[in-house]
């Protein structure tokens, strides 16, 4: 019980307090500030802002930078008040209009990704009209329609005279996340290694940064194996340390440093037994809840039963249920033959490690279901509601 702190104030404040989110930033803190220590100053942290956009501000107080996929992901930072300075403008598409704005409004503050010829185009031509010169980082695709083909990158580097308005500051690489060993990792690095030199020598420049997207793995499930963290990051330090590209490397995540620190609590409204399968109803469901690599809900992620009071319920014998959402969709079940202890209505279930995407990924306008709050937490302040519930059939009508 003591991993759930904020369950007294939770029900506290709220009669019915679900279903809910709640961030405890002082875990997110605590694990992220791990990480860079376990790092070794080897190489700098970028948050990928898409995990969870509502940490960007305390996660920046530990990581270098955010990254940026989209319009309204730079409106977010811009409400918070992030420095252009601390954003990677990343992202497959940036429309002309919004690079325009931001060169209008923060001249050649921050850093832009290029994922294609005419991508760079268009940043080159829009710099020269503000008269500035932008910091680039050209991706290399990773064989998906990201980046740039490392062929097509030769040239850009071979022709770069060209582009008056453009700096290339180095080169990024992503090829996915949830990867369960280090093996693709070292030859990942080992090849972008090799391609660097391949890239100075052929245009006698110096590539000063590499960004990289490690896509460390996340245990969501019980059954999942993983590394300690302390022994994960220093193996990969000693990658790191073979590599003879000795610039300057930024790692890019977002669920590994985000996953732990999130809670969904969800509560118990209806149960049944059909054709002798028992059933749990929930106010919650898949529009709020995604694990990644869920498969027909046959894992069992990280989950505590409590009773409405915010008691864990411990004693009685387990038996198996199929959670189910509140969605009008059979696809709507969240585990199937979930160990329960004399489930009652309004018993509180806590799904631990949604810290990252299921805040945003979930299908949240299907059946016009209110968007669930969201608290912040630390031990120093308490419970702190963040986003109140939102109805979402406003966004499903005629205005």
């Amino acid at each position: 019980m003591s991993e759930y702190r904020f369950m007294n104030q939770l029900i506290e404040k709220e009669h019915i307090p679900t279903p809910a989110y709640v961030f405890d930033l002082d875990k997110m803190k605590e694990f992220a500030e791990k990480v860079k220590r376990c790092l070794t100053g080897k190489a700098e942290i970028c948050y990928a802002m898409k995990a969870n956009p509502f940490l960007i501000k305390p996660m920046l107080e530990i990581v270098s930078s955010l990254e940026v996929c989209s319009p309204g992901e730079f409106r977010i930072c811009e409400r918070a008040g992030i420095p252009m300075e601390k954003i990677v403008l990343s992202g497959v598409y940036k429309n002309p209009d919004d690079i325009a704005y931001m060169l209008d409004t923060y001249g050649n503050r921050g850093t832009y990704t290029v994922e294609s010829l005419q991508h760079l185009e268009v940043l080159n031509d829009t710099a020269v009209r503000h008269g500035i010169t932008l910091s680039v980082l050209i991706r290399v695709t990773s064989g998906n329609q990201f980046g740039i083909d490392e062929a097509e990158i030769r040239k850009i580097i071979s022709e770069r005279e060209k582009y008056t308005g453009i700096e290339i500051e180095g080169i990024q690489f992503y090829s996915g996340t949830q990867k369960r060993n280090l093996s693709q990792m070292q030859e990942e690095l080992k090849h972008l290694d090799t391609f660097i030199r391949e890239l100075e020598e052929i245009g006698g420049m110096e590539i000063r940064t590499l960004e990289y997207g490690p896509g460390f793995f996340v245990p969501y499930f019980v059954k999942d194996k993983s590394m300690r963290t302390e022994e994960l990051l220093g193996e990969f330090v000693e990658i790191l340390d073979g590599l003879q590209f000795k610039g300057r490397i930024v790692l890019e995540m977002g669920r590994f440093l985000a996953a732990s620190c999130g809670y969904y609590i969800t509560s118990i409204v209806d149960m049944k037994v059909n054709k002798e399968q028992p059933y749990v109803i929930l106010d919650g469901g898949i529009n709020h809840l995604n694990y990644y690599g869920q498969a027909m809900a046959m894992k069992h992620p990280y989950c505590s039963q409590l009773d409405f009071e915010g008691h864990e319920k411990t004693g009685d014998e387990e038996q198996h249920w199929n959670l189910c959402g509140a969605l009008c969709t059979v696809s709507d079940v969240i585990v199937k033959q979930f160990p329960l202890r004399n489930p009652k209505i309004c018993d509180i279930l806590v799904f631990e490690r949604v810290g990252a995407y299921s805040v945003t990924e979930g299908i949240y306008l299907f059946l016009s279901r209110p968007l669930p709050k969201i608290y912040f937490w630390t031990q120093a302040d308490g419970l702190h509601l963040v986003r109140d519930g939102i109805h979402t059939d406003v966004l499903n009508s005629e205005n």
